[in-house]
């Protein structure tokens, strides 16, 4: 059996063709991993860690009978899905869109997901530009699908101004608060990543095609499953544990009272991850979660894009806006944005100055790091 999955000269080229290295046993051992167990399997994640993909893999497929009541139940679970065949179409199928196979140890692989000790993934598939994975201080930022008008606005302006700083906005795909923050990212020329459930070919939920193309050129789409794999509701709770360990901080932005949500923010906080709540009117159900979050779990209350910074212990940050005694620099800081560059007619048309004045402050605001000008106008520098 270890021999026709690992064996096969169609497979080896295929492997080769998905990712060229020097070992394609390991390649090959870990891609069958991927594929006859299940995110998250312990037992899997034991034995790879104990003996290295390729001897675990010889061992979990001998017919060796063993004491262990661990090993041969997981063996009864693994078998079925020993396909040579398998391992072949998923590296075809990665193939033919392109994404790329990653490996622990490699460069481009993030060292926080060891975090997960035997529960860690074996390998990757990603999409886009995965040297994005390894970015410092990530941010998870997740939330309900069926997200309130004001749970997509502050996804977004908390996402927004993070990724403009050059914070990893990382997420889940998913329609709703999902969706926002990984827009914002790439609004404000940010990168964002997307953990899928699902094969990376297959990407989940169908009316996020556009969003996951967009993905790619700005971040990339990630999954421990293997190209073809479907999602499944086992699938979406197991990777949450993904998206909390690859985030430096995990915020909840809105979610019920039983929200998906809440499983990431159990995973974040069970790997000693900081961890963030957005509050809500009392009287919304979306955001009874964040509620329960900030009442039993110790969350932090999280209302803005520097409060996220010091979870991470970013403690420093842009020289803050002064308490100015200039009614004319308040005027105009209240009418610069942060996510959206404005030109100076602008400017005083909202601040109801004249051009020659505000040109002035915004000279003394950009010398101080307070605003910026870019291409397409001026800014507030994020604090």
């Amino acid at each position: 059996m270890m021999e026709a999955l690992l064996g096969d000269t169609e497979t080896r080229r295929a492997a080769e063709s998905a990712r060229p290295d020097t070992h394609p046993t390991e390649t090959l051992a870990r891609v069958a991993w991927s594929i006859i167990a299940e995110p998250g399997d312990g037992v899997a994640g034991a034995l790879i860690e104990q003996l290295g993909a390729v001897d675990a893999l010889q061992f979990a497929l001998s017919k060796q009978h063993l004491s262990e009541k661990a090993i041969d139940e997981a063996r009864k679970r693994w078998m079925p899905r020993a396909h040579p065949r398998s391992v072949t179409e998923a590296l075809r199928g990665a193939t033919e869109v392109a994404a790329r196979l990653l490996l622990p140890g490699d460069a481009q692989w993030p060292q926080a997901l060891a975090d997960l000790g035997e529960h860690a993934p074996a390998m990757l598939w990603a999409r886009g530009a995965s040297h994005h994975l390894s970015s410092p201080n990530p941010v998870a930022i997740v939330g309900a699908r069926a997200a309130t008008a004001y749970g997509e606005s502050v996804a977004a302006e908390l996402a927004g101004d993070l990724a403009a700083t050059g914070t990893l906005v990382v997420s889940g795909g998913a329609y709703g608060i999902d969706g926002a923050a990984h827009r914002a990212a790439m609004g404000a020329g940010g990168a964002t990543v997307a953990f899928l459930a699902g094969g990376v070919d297959r990407a989940y939920p169908a009316g996020h095609q556009d969003l996951f193309q967009r993905i790619q050129a700005a971040g990339a789409i990630v999954s421990e499953l293997p190209c073809g794999a479907a999602p499944t509701k086992w699938r979406f709770l197991a990777r949450n544990r993904l998206i909390a360990a690859l985030g430096a901080a995990t915020v909840v932005v809105e979610a019920g009272w039983r929200s998906g949500s809440l499983n990431t923010a159990g995973h974040a906080s069970t790997l000693g991850r900081p961890l963030g709540a957005v509050p809500g009117p009392v009287t919304s159900a979306a955001s009874a979660g964040c509620h329960r979050l900030l009442r039993e779990y110790d969350a932090q209350c999280v209302t803005n894009a520097q409060e996220v910074r010091e979870l991470l212990g970013m403690t420093e940050s842009a020289p803050a806006a002064p308490e100015s005694t200039n009614p004319d620099q308040v005027r105009l800081l209240d009418a610069l944005s942060t996510r959206t560059a404005r030109s100076a007619g602008d400017l005083a048309a909202r601040s109801g100055l004249d051009a020659g004045r505000v040109a002035a402050i915004l000279g003394l605001l950009a010398l101080e790091g307070i605003a910026q000008r870019t291409d397409a106008g001026w800014q507030r520098v994020p604090m």
